[in-house]
């Protein structure tokens, strides 16, 4: 059909009426063939005003024909993910300033410029991303195809590296992912960080599936599995929570701190208002303090009312250790739990105050997450919630026991280790004991496992820019999510199957011009309808 055909259609009279190629290029781009139908069907047809004003929907359809429509498909998701993004971010600002912020007092902002807002530039950097990743897989997708003809043989006989790269099948996947370097037009916050790490971890992830998938590991034994990262992952966070908290994910630690009764001394309800008491941190920066100074013992103040007990910067938690008992051998002992001499029984008690509130706080969770699996319950509720109670315990216990043996092994180092043995990075070796409870939901929590991955990877590299290990990359971040990317896209050509999501897998075949399908599906259904068909 030839371009003029697209731009005019018969009116009523028998004469052509031209339309205005504004317009028409305006609704190629907005609004798909079937989706303007629905909408004519719905919407435009009841109201006369509009409907007399408004294209039907056979010529709207006749305007499309003849028409590459792959860059306007393109365009449209682009535009419409930038508005689900705006409108999502607009949202949440509005519940973050409105409701929850609600009470506390506000600080006058500066207004932006629209095109310096965070949220603006947020949305055009997932909308860029996404159009360009179509638009550069379909570039990339007929060069190799017309490299690959006969016409092409010359080109390809006097530039032998070049070809092969452009003519490999993975060179689409890598070329559509140079779209990744968009993420620059965000500015480069924690967000943006986060973003790049995730992306990260996901490709690690799925490049472990594809060699599990192709035998690599084989072998190994049953015991091995991603529950491994967790104790390193423990260790790096314990670590830079008492050393480099400004390099430490502040929610982690506030969960941490608010699951630790028996071990952050909390004020008394009697203590005199006027007295000073030691803050949560100021707590955590003594113990660093009594780590740097060697872990000192303890003088009882009781005991020895005339004597200097605390060594110097430690004055702060005097108001937790001077009533301290006696029997206490260790400063740390005397700060941590003051009241109980016994470590062993400490730790008991911290297990009979918390293991509860934080099963309490799982079986919430777990029991919304379930309802979407009614159906599983409808046909057996009683194996439904065995296994629902099976799965809150697991993560109970393996929660309250990373924390408290974490705090636990302080107490433990003391009595096992020498003073001056490894004084500051026993708090490593607590984490990673801590850690080790992840042992318990090996199965089931790799997700688990790999947030605090990713945790722990974003603050080791804060801690060693601050201290002069390694220096930063401008924008190594960007750099860092586009090749993340193309690992993804690669992973995804040649084993969809490693892409152990389908919800990713969906969100690729999205990004790819694919539609919301799932590649690892498709040989299946083929297969079984084949099966019928020879049946």
């Amino acid at each position: 059909m030839s371009s003029s055909s697209s731009s005019s259609h018969p009116s009523p009279s028998g004469r052509p009426e031209q339309i205005d190629p504004i317009l028409r290029n305006a609704l190629r781009y907005t609004v798909s063939p079937r989706e303007y139908q629905l909408l004519h069907q719905y919407l435009l047809s009841r109201a006369p005003a509009v409907r007399k004003r408004t294209l039907p929907p056979r010529r709207y359809d006749a305007i499309s024909k003849g028409t590459d429509d792959y860059n306007a498909a393109a365009v449209r998701a682009s535009l419409r993910l930038a508005v689900v993004t705006f409108s999502g971010l607009k949202a949440w600002e509005l519940v973050t300033t409105k409701l929850l912020a609600r009470g506390t007092p506000k600080r006058p902002q500066r207004r932006l410029p629209i095109w310096k807002s965070p949220n603006v530039r947020l949305t055009s950097s997932v909308a860029l991303i996404l159009l360009f990743h179509r638009l550069l897989r379909r570039f990339f997708t007929r060069l190799r195809e017309s490299l690959l003809t006969n016409e092409a043989k010359s080109f390809r006989r006097r530039n032998p590296r070049i070809s092969r790269s452009l003519t490999s099948r993975i060179a689409p996947a890598i070329g559509s992912s140079l779209a990744g370097f968009f993420l620059a037009v965000y500015p480069g916050d924690q967000l943006r960080i986060t973003m790049a790490i995730y992306v990260f971890t996901r490709a690690l992830e799925f490049c472990y599936n594809y060699l599990e998938d192709q035998g690599y590991f084989k072998n190994k034994p049953s015991w091995v599995g991603s529950w491994m990262i967790m104790p390193v992952a423990s260790g790096q966070l314990l670590h830079a929570f008492v050393f480099d908290r400004d390099c430490f994910p502040s929610a982690y630690g506030n969960f941490i701190l608010g699951n630790s009764p028996e071990y952050i001394q909390k004020r008394p309800p009697h203590y005199p208002k006027n007295l000073a008491w030691p803050g949560t941190f100021d707590i955590v920066d003594s113990l660093a303090e009594i780590s740097r100074s060697r872990w000192p013992p303890f003088t009882s103040p009781i005991m020895f009312p005339n004597s200097e007990t605390l060594p110097r910067g430690l004055a702060s938690i005097s108001p937790i250790t001077s009533p301290a008992h006696p029997a206490m051998q260790s400063l740390s002992c005397a700060l941590l739990h003051p009241n109980d001499p016994s470590c062993v029984r400490t730790y008991v008690s911290y297990w009979i105050q918390v293991f509860p509130k934080v099963a309490r706080f799982f079986t919430i969770i777990f029991t919304a997450l379930s309802v979407t699996r009614y159906k599983a319950f409808l046909d057996s509720p009683i194996a439904a919630i065995n296994k629902l109670a099976k799965s809150i315990l697991r993560m109970s216990l393996f929660i309250s026991g990373a924390i408290g043996t974490s705090w636990g092994s302080i107490c433990l180092f003391q009595r096992i280790l020498p003073r001056n043995f490894i004084p500051t990075q026993r708090w490593f070796l607590g984490g990673f004991l801590g850690g080790s409870w992840a042992f318990l939901e090996r199965k089931n929590g790799r997700s688990n496992f790999l947030y605090s991955a990713r945790m722990s990877i974003d603050s080791l590299w804060k801690v060693g820019v601050k201290k002069g290990w390694w220096r930063g990359v401008k924008n190594g971040d960007v750099l860092l999510f586009a090749l993340s990317l193309a690992t993804v896209n690669v992973l995804y050509e040649i084993s969809p199957k490693s892409i152990n999501s389908g919800v990713a897998r969906k969100g690729l075949g999205v990004m790819r011009g694919e539609g919301w399908v799932d590649r690892a599906a498709l040989p299946r259904e083929k297969s079984k309808a084949q099966q019928e068909d020879e049946d």
